[in-house]
């Protein structure tokens, strides 16, 4: 148990800095409004040196979970605030704490009261305030921007927790609670680039949210059942039952815990529903599309990049853990609907007119290979499945954050609005290039090496679902050319003739993340290495190993015959 309470004082740290950037004095001009922005982006970037301190401190080949923490909370019910990281948590709060500096930066200027960027200031050469003025010539008071930076900062936190809770009740807790902020940030501060349509943003939100309650509130009935059942048969403490995901784990493995068929069956799909809800999978990804769309790019981030992340982290940490017969039963009927969530995707993205409904269509399909490497279970399967998280959080991000500087320059996120970006804006053309690109795994960007070793993963157990799922390749590269070819390329769109390129601040957003596409494109071991021990501990909890080759290798078979023939 570690003497210094990391993983609390990461988390902490964004929670105590939501507090305090929204009790900071309201902005009364442009000035102020900015020192306190500048509050929460110092914060967030202290939580990057924290998570970055984790994931240094963190020994690939020791205890599984590390720098753990416990303390009662509830004791009459066996719930205990119980945290530790293992190499999957790690690089995910790494992947958090990354995205969010940058979400705040490209949103630097979409929670201002009066417009949503500088490229829309109805005053020639944005001289005038940005904050508005009321009858007596004195700003307006607002709290408007520091609210949005809190609600990030609130987001963070949690989701850092729910990575790092090794108790079930705990992560149940913050995997609820992270919808709230999230709700008021589709529905609050939402896109305004297409106008002030408050109403759809309104049914983004709500539909966002009971989608998610609900999927929150069958997993709740799970969580209670597990508990009775581990009370039941003395795995708790003081003749209660436990939360304790290690003390769960060791029952089942020692044979102290036991479950029938029907219950553990009942249980995992309890747990299942609300993670394929909140990842998500197929047909359950109707909220998607719909809160993508109504919401900034920076919020937009935050959901496929950071909160859904949580929904795929939790199969691989709680579905297969604590339900290791349950999960081998229904894999393969998970991997059809990936595998349907995959083409399905990738199919609509390809005849959106919506720009950022296409990126949602394209995530649904992401996170179909996701949990297909997942429920593939091999070794290459798993691993490629986590590092893709990581990495399709990354080129997500490259790619809507462009699109965001893209769309506040022009006022709409129709396809159909653009046209000859590239002879005007070069640089914002090419990061959206490699931004594209990186969605589309091409060879030689980071998330190539994780399609891969999901499809390699996949194919070794189940060749038939690996095949069918290459289609999502072909199409992946349709949708993404085909974007880049009408907004980029072609005669310049009379709206598009007076773009300015990239600016200071957003190239201090995107150049990080184009580094990152490249270098784990190239050398993805300082990730792997952390990866590879936790998802050989995950396989080992439902009893798996990789399936062998049908045949020895020629190679294998002639050095065996020379050897043989050597004696």
């Amino acid at each position: 148990m570690s003497s210094f309470p990391l993983l609390t004082v990461a988390a902490a740290l964004p929670a105590v800095g939501a507090v305090l950037t929204a009790a900071l004095p309201a902005a009364t001009s442009a000035r102020r409004r900015d020192l306190n922005k500048a509050v929460p982006l110092g914060l967030s970037v202290l939580t990057l040196v924290l998570a970055a301190i984790v994931a240094i401190r963190f020994k690939p080949g020791g205890a599984r979970y590390q720098m753990t923490e416990y303390h009662a909370w509830i004791a009459d019910f066996g719930v205990g605030y119980s945290v530790g990281v293992d190499g999957i948590a790690v690089v995910l709060i790494l992947l958090t704490a990354v995205l969010v500096p940058m979400v705040m930066l490209a949103s630097w200027h979409d929670a201002d009261p009066a417009y949503p960027s500088p490229d829309h200031h109805p005053y020639p050469g944005g001289s005038a305030p940005l904050l508005p003025i009321n009858d007596q010539g004195t700003f307006e008071r607002s709290r408007r921007t520091q609210g949005f930076f809190a609600l990030i900062l609130a987001v963070e936190a949690m989701v850092i927790l729910s990575f790092e809770a090794t108790d079930v009740f705990l992560f149940y807790v913050f995997f609820e609670a992270m919808l709230i902020p999230m709700y008021f940030l589709i529905g609050g501060f939402g896109d305004r680039t297409h106008g002030e349509d408050a109403r759809q943003r309104s049914y983004a939100a709500v539909k966002f949210l009971l989608y998610n309650l609900l999927g929150g509130l069958i997993m709740l009935a799970a969580v209670i059942g597990l508990y009775v059942i581990t009370a039941q048969q003395g795995v708790g403490t003081g003749g209660h039952g436990s939360f304790d995901l290690s003390t769960i784990t060791q029952a089942l493995a020692s044979g102290k815990l036991h479950f029938s068929g029907t219950a553990e069956n009942a249980l995992f799909l309890g747990f299942m529903f609300a993670f394929a809800v909140k990842a998500p999978l197929w047909p359950f990804h109707t909220w998607l599309p719909n809160a993508m769309g109504e919401s900034t790019a920076g919020v937009a981030v935050l959901i496929t990049a950071v909160v859904d992340k949580v929904g795929t982290y939790a199969m691989l940490r709680f579905c297969i853990q604590l339900f290791p017969q349950a999960s081998k039963t229904f894999a393969p009927a998970i991997l059809v609907l990936s595998v349907i969530g995959i083409i399905y995707g990738a199919l609509l993205a390809v005849g959106q007119k919506d720009i950022k409904r296409l990126i949602a269509y394209a995530s649904l399909s992401h996170f179909g290979f996701i949990i297909m490497g997942i429920f593939a279970m091999t070794s290459q399967g798993q691993s490629g499945a986590t590092l893709y998280m990581v990495n399709h959080g990354i080129s997500t991000a490259a790619l809507l954050l462009v699109v965001g500087f893209l769309m506040s320059r022009r006022g709409s996120r129709m396809i159909a609005d653009y046209g000859g970006v590239q002879k005007v804006a070069p640089v914002l053309a090419g990061t959206f290039m490699i931004g594209g690109l990186a969605t589309l795994s091409l060879p030689g960007l980071a998330p190539f090496v994780s399609e891969f070793l999901v499809l390699v993963g996949t194919f070794t157990r189940y060749p038939v679902i690996g095949i069918v799922a290459t289609v999502g390749i072909v199409l992946a590269a349709l949708y993404v050319l085909v974007l880049y070819q009408r907004t980029m390329t072609g005669p310049v769109a009379p709206a598009v003739a007076g773009f300015k390129d990239l600016r200071a601040r957003e190239l201090v957003v995107v150049t990080p993340l184009i580094a990152l596409l490249l270098l784990l494109g190239v050398f993805p071991k300082p990730i792997t290495n952390i990866i590879n021990p936790a998802v050989r501990a995950t396989l080992s909890d439902v009893q798996r190993t990789d399936p062998a080759p049908p045949h020895p290798a020629p190679l294998a078979q002639s050095a065996s015959t020379t050897n043989g023939g050597g004696q």
